[in-house]
């Protein structure tokens, strides 16, 4: 590395968290600066032109569309003053290094620097994928020039979101709704959300009807459970077999369709008669391991484990990255180096043993659609991992949670595969009416569970089984008898297709080629921003916005919300990248047409700015803010209409004379569509005109008391005071008598000797009585206008039940324990059943049923419970001390349960010291591009 004295050498990143870990790993010749992201930019509008262009038509775009799309850029105001502090230090410098990132955003901020500063000095340009000590001294002797083709891809990326953002907004702006956009990729991201809820508002759910048998083989004490699966040879209906849209048994599906009644008779009919193992198949299990994290994959699992945004995620992320503990957290590579192959080994080794280790280093290839990046996986950064423990000192817990993800994930990735084997049974019993009825379960026991000691994947499917869940069967042979213990005939109802989340999202755009790794979490952020979706939970759900939207764009620019489209205009981006195609052969056609594409293509439609200016005046702005749900038993259509205050139904009679407007009901704020049912919206439409009925006037104030419906029920109002209608009473046939007392309530019911006040008061699990903390669950909803305080009092001095009733009744019986001979059962916990002998309690696993389970997984789950022994009491911290820090634990390589995996402390990591509020590093401030 050059190190003359009488030369300085500026070294350009991106933020300043950046430049001071990069500082640190070069010497005293070289200033390191941070650019604080982009410096100039496309203006927002014609306002920030430079006043020789502010008159072009092209002005409002910032690009000129009539000299090759020739971008206008601008440096942004609060980038001046650091420019100029650049152009000081540039004074100084022998040579300039442009450091920023190595995709093809970081080429273009380095492209943009070089135009902005135009240095006399020699330029370089730097990249790396990791901040380590060896990484930035092999970037720095290594240097090479800027790419120009990363640049015009990105820079075209810019200008076909802006063409395409801008023009198509001001069509939402003049038929919807000012102030919304539309984009090349949140418009597509957000179609698919709504096209789901669409999915869901069309669902019509299913019952259906199927039998467990709890069987137990000759000369064996452990029983398990069999489903039933046929009769008379042919198949039960299952979830599969329903329409979604009828809840009908789908045609030609050849199956019967088992109800209670029949389910329950049938069960009658079994009750006693021999059941024999008719075929029993085994065969090998195989997993091997997942790759290495990319930047979706890193999003969605992140999402599931540690429930945090896909935003969230990325600047965790870039934290880690620019701290040097991770490699460059924007990729789509699942390539791993092969010093980072032989650390993650090596690790292994340490940790788990050699037999952990395969024989032959794991090598893997990407299945994203469109891969662009050829960059390492996300990984612990350097030649050799730290573990969790390692670094539990020097991160935050977000950081420390996030890197232990990453690091197991690594790990995990160049482990053995987990093997074992899986069993398929078939069962049959005859009925006294001679009907054949089979039965079928299947067995998974893991022998070796390789990867899965080290990482589980979660699912985006809460009822998935995990990849380390174990099924066990005893032996079983072809014409074994079996004795019957039990038929439990068990209920099933079809379940419409869940929404998506952040993570599940991502990962569907990931499928369809939409976007890039630098754009998933923007777009997260910008449909939430925009109003386009709400959260309930992790759910996204979509606003009747976003359905006007994405309708108009449906009807009238179909092409511009088409997923192939999409996804294709990500291919021409890539062939710019790699120097095979021209940005202005690109642009031009798009925009203004051309015979390119295929028929019904942007370009053979005229183009973008022929497409929108013609059309703009065929789109019926009434039609596309009106959602239709139904037609009522009245025989009228209810609609949504997405008015300039918010959402509103309205239901006419079809061909209503003119003027007539029908009646109308405001939609409750929070309410997602596939909420309005024929039973909610006319709850909603409760007093017809406006959603409300009067009963009349409140005689102490005279202010009017009105019954409205709102997201969580109806309610009475009256000026500032309101009060939820108990569940005994409906909007309909409440009186203003009623009314009147529920606008009374919370009701001070009177004071105790000490003067403390006791409140009666309805609550989300029925009425009760409060005083100070102390509460108490009245027997009805009467109670709250009769209680007394003396039977307040009564009420108040007795023990407190435990939760808000007398203690439930088990869910299920299990019999003895055959380990300790303790009688199980399974109860419902706050956090759902668990099974308990009365000392240890485990909680069901995903996967399985309370009425499923069996007596030696139930005594399984707690044998291990009790291996592990009683919790540790956790001891209250003294206020504002830090807790005593504990001593580092060795590494548990020996560990060999395959559950492990699942709990966020890997078998790795040491036991973590208290920590210290890790102070506030600054983040990196790229703007993103407006996809």
């Amino acid at each position: 590395m050059p190190n003359s004295a009488n030369t300085k050498r500026l070294v350009i990143v991106e933020s300043p968290a950046k430049a001071k870990t990069i500082s640190g790993y070069l010497g005293p010749n070289y200033l390191v600066e941070a650019s604080f992201g982009h410096v100039r930019d496309l203006p927002v509008g014609k306002k920030d032109m430079p006043d020789a262009l502010k008159s072009k038509p092209w002005a409002y775009l910032g690009v000129d569309i009539d000299n090759d799309f020739t971008p206008v850029y601008i440096i942004s105001a609060d980038r001046r003053k650091q420019i100029s502090r650049l152009k000081d230090l540039l004074k100084q410098a022998s040579e300039v290094y442009l450091a920023t990132d190595e995709d093809r955003e970081g080429e273009a901020i380095a492209w943009h620097l070089l135009e902005t500063l135009k240095p006399k000095v020699p330029v370089k340009r730097m990249v790396f994928h990791e901040i380590t000590r060896p990484a930035i001294q092999a970037a720095v002797a290594n240097p090479r020039e800027i790419n120009r083709s990363l640049v015009d891809a990105q820079e075209a990326r810019r200008i076909l979101d802006r063409l395409y953002g801008y023009d198509v907004s001001t069509v939402l702006w003049k038929k919807v709704q000012r102030g919304l956009s539309a984009g090349r990729v949140q418009s597509v991201a957000t179609r698919i959300v709504v096209e789901r809820e669409r999915q869901r508002m069309k669902f019509r759910s299913a019952d259906y009807w199927d039998i467990i048998a709890r069987l137990l083989p000759e000369n064996d004490t452990r029983t398990f459970n069999a489903t039933l699966i046929a009769i008379d040879g042919d198949r039960v209906a299952t979830g599969r077999d329903f329409d979604p849209e009828t809840g009908k048994v789908r045609p030609n599906a050849g199956v019967i369709h088992l109800d209670e009644t029949g389910a329950r008779g049938l069960a009658a009919r079994l009750e006693g008669q021999r059941f024999t193992v008719t075929r029993v198949e085994e065969k090998p299990y195989r997993r091997k391991p997942y790759p290495p994290f990319i930047t979706s994959t890193l999003q969605q699992e992140s999402a599931r484990k540690l429930r945090i945004s896909s935003a969230q995620t990325m600047r965790i992320a870039q934290r880690l990255y620019e701290n040097g503990y991770i490699t460059y957290m924007r990729t789509d590579s699942v390539n791993l180096s092969e010093a980072a192959i032989a650390a993650a080994r090596q690790q292994i080794h340490d940790l788990y043993g050699a037999a952990a280790v395969p024989s032959q280093p794991r090598r893997y290839t990407g299945k994203v659609k469109n891969a662009q990046e050829a960059h390492e996986a996300i990984r612990p950064a350097g030649d050799s991992f730290r573990t969790p423990g390692d670094v539990a000192k020097e991160l935050s817990a977000d950081e420390l949670k996030l890197y232990e993800l990453i690091w197991q994930r690594t790990i995990a990735s160049q482990m053995n595969d987990a093997v074992g084997n899986s069993t398929s049974v078939r069962i049959n019993a005859v009925t006294p009416a001679q009907e054949s009825v089979d039965f079928g379960a299947t067995g998974k026991t893991i022998t070796d569970p390789g990867f899965l000691r080290a990482y589980v994947e979660s699912s985006d499917d809460e009822t998935a089984e995990a990849d380390d869940a174990e099924r066990r069967l005893p032996v079983l042979v072809k014409g074994q008898p079996l004795t019957e213990k039990g038929l439990t005939p068990t209920g099933h109802t079809t379940q419409p297709p869940p929404r998506y989340t952040e993570a599940s999202l991502v990962k569907a755009m990931e499928e369809l080629g939409i976007g890039r790794p630098s754009t998933y979490a923007s777009i997260m952020e910008t449909i939430n921003n925009r109003g386009y979706v709400f959260k309930r939970g992790q759910a996204l759900i979509p606003s009747f916005l976003a359905f006007a939207v994405i309708g108009l764009l449906e009807q009238h620019f179909p092409r511009l919300v088409d997923y192939d489209f999409t996804a294709s205009m990500e291919n021409v981006l890539d062939e710019i990248a790699n120097g095979d195609e021209s940005a202005v052969n690109f642009l031009h056609p798009f925009y203004f047409g051309g015979d390119t594409g295929d028929e019904g293509s942007v370009p053979r439609q005229g183009g973008l700015q022929r497409m929108v200016t013609e059309r703009l005046g065929e789109i019926d702005a009434r039609g596309i803010n009106s959602i239709p749900l139904f037609r009522d038993e009245a025989g009228r259509d209810v609609v949504v209409r997405v008015g300039r205050y918010g959402p509103y139904l309205q239901r006419t009679l079809p061909n209503p004379p003119e003027g007539e407007e029908g009646d109308r009901a405001p939609v409750p704020d929070g309410i997602a569509p596939d909420e309005l049912t024929p039973e909610k919206v006319a709850e909603l439409f409760v007093g017809g005109q406006g959603g409300e009925r009067k009963l009349g006037e409140h005689p102490e104030t005279g202010e009017l008391i009105v019954v409205k419906a709102g997201r969580y029920g109806p309610y009475v109002a009256s000026g500032e005071k309101t009060s939820s209608l108990l569940g005994s009473q409906s909007p309909e046939e409440l009186t203003l008598e009623q009314a009147l007392q529920l606008l009374t309530l919370p009701r001070v019911v009177g004071k105790d000797a000490e003067g403390n006040e006791i409140i009666a008061s309805p609550g989300r699990y029925g009425p009760y009585i409060k005083r100070g903390t102390d509460t108490r669950s009245l027997a009805d909803e009467a109670q709250l206008f009769t209680l007394t305080v003396e039977e307040a009092l009564e009420l108040l001095a007795a023990p407190k039940t435990r939760g808000r009733a007398a203690a439930k009744p088990p869910l299920r019986e299990m019999g003895a324990d055959p380990a300790t001979e303790k009688p199980l059962v399974i109860k419902d916990g706050r956090f759902g059943p668990y099974v308990t002998d009365g000392e240890f309690n485990a909680s069901l696993r995903r996967g399985q049923a309370v009425d499923t389970l069996t007596l030696d997984e139930a005594s399984e789950m707690l044998a291990e419970k009790r291996a592990k022994g009683p919790a540790p009491k956790k001891a209250r911290a003294a206020a504002k001390k830090a807790a005593p820090e504990k001593k580092a634990t060795k590494a548990a390589a020996a560990k060999k349960t395959t559950t492990a995996a699942k709990k966020t402390t890997t078998a790795a990591k040491k036991a973590t010291p208290a920590k210290k509020a890790a102070p506030k590093k600054a983040t990196s401030s790229r703007k993103k591009a407006e996809d």
